[in-house]
């Protein structure tokens, strides 16, 4: 299945207006917003003092949604060097105790089956950032006992990488980890959705150009790594939440071994391939290659799959942030949400699609 593009509603800015009754667009562009709003609550919250002494592990604990592939970006950024061991799981180890840190997102403060992980991880004494609505079962469940970094800026669940992201950040940097700066990362997002405001046109729009590379095909997002994979992970599921479009989610490495699949897109042509039969099923298929880290693995993999797949997108954040893995990172992940929210609204699928708001409580 494809999604059918309208593209002349792409640079007709009334019709995008007229047609976002949910207000996607704009929810799309706060990510800025949502970096700003989690650092000063993981600030208020004493992040900065969280832990002195490194933890006998890290989970990454986060329900079906927009924080299952956050979680997994941030446990690949720190990579298999990071002298904690990270865990990423929907439910709480049964072995986790008071040497371990526990970061948990939720968007769903009535959450039972969170709200009963959490409250077992702060019984065993466990330390626990909660990035989840302050009210409700699940902020119950370890209140007094939790460090809390709620969502403040509201937006539809499925818009929600950028606070998740950022919370989890904040802790590594608080576990010494890792370290970001807020204010840059936060500047870049809000450049992006400047220069992806509806009333820039397609070919000066980023997430225009990518809604064109997007529509009338199966996307095969492909990453070159692991943190490249997991950031594809969160293209689909917002494709999927606002477009209604299917993709394939893959390592280029996973996706090599998938034979009859990756055969398929070998066949296909370039996307300036005019001379392609449109009778030809696998002509649908189309493969980004995803890559934010520009370390020496990384860029064999991207080398080695651009000779192999002639005919393959490569995906990549801006060519002058090309060492900052966590704010590419970002940029990708936003980059798709403003890309699904313009091509589900240039679809006609939008109706439906938005979830509820997270809102500060």
């Amino acid at each position: 299945m494809t999604v059918v593009l309208d593209d002349s509603i792409l640079d007709d800015q009334q019709r995008l207006f007229a047609l976002d009754t949910e207000g996607l667009l704009r929810s799309a562009a706060l990510a800025g917003a949502q970096v700003r709003s989690a650092a000063n609550s993981a600030s208020e919250a004493g992040l900065d003092e969280f832990v002195a002494e490194r933890p006998r592990a890290l989970v990454l604990l986060s329900r079906a949604g927009v924080g299952t592939a956050a979680c997994r970006s941030l446990a690949a950024l720190l990579g298999p060097s990071c002298p904690v061991p990270v865990v990423v799981t929907e439910v709480i180890p049964s072995w986790v105790g008071p040497l371990d840190v526990v970061f948990a997102y939720g968007t769903d403060g009535g959450d039972k089956v969170l709200a009963e992980s959490l409250e077992l991880a702060g019984r065993r004494g466990a330390s626990i950032v909660l990035a989840a609505p302050e009210e409700g079962p699940v902020a119950a469940s370890v209140a007094g006992r939790a460090r809390s970094v709620p969502p403040r800026v509201p937006v539809p669940e499925g818009l929600g990488f950028a606070h998740v992201f950022t919370a989890g950040l904040r802790v590594f940097q608080a576990l010494g980890l890792l370290s970001f700066d807020t204010e840059a990362l936060a500047d870049a997002l809000d450049e992006q959705a400047a220069a992806a405001h509806p009333r820039n046109e397609t070919p000066e729009n980023p997430a225009k150009k990518l809604v064109l590379r997007l529509a009338d095909r199966v996307p095969l997002l492909w990453g070159v790594d692991e943190l490249s994979t997991a950031l594809g992970e969160h293209g689909a599921y917002v494709l999927g939440c606002y477009a209604g479009v299917p993709c394939d989610v893959s390592s280029y490495a996973q996706a090599v071994n998938r034979r009859s699949l990756y055969g398929a897109a070998s066949a296909v042509g370039s996307e300036s391939d005019l001379f392609a039969d449109p009778e030809d099923t696998t002509a649908a298929l189309r493969v980004l290659l995803l890559t934010v880290r520009a370390d020496e693995r990384a860029l064999l993999t991207e080398r080695m799959a651009t000779e192999a797949l002639p005919g393959a997108d490569v995906l990549s954040p801006s060519e002058t942030r090309e060492q900052d893995a966590i704010l590419r990172s970002a940029l990708l992940a936003v980059g798709f949400d403003m890309a699904a929210v313009y091509l589900g609204l240039a679809s006609g699928l939008p109706e439906g699609h938005g979830r509820s708001m997270v809102a500060a409580r």
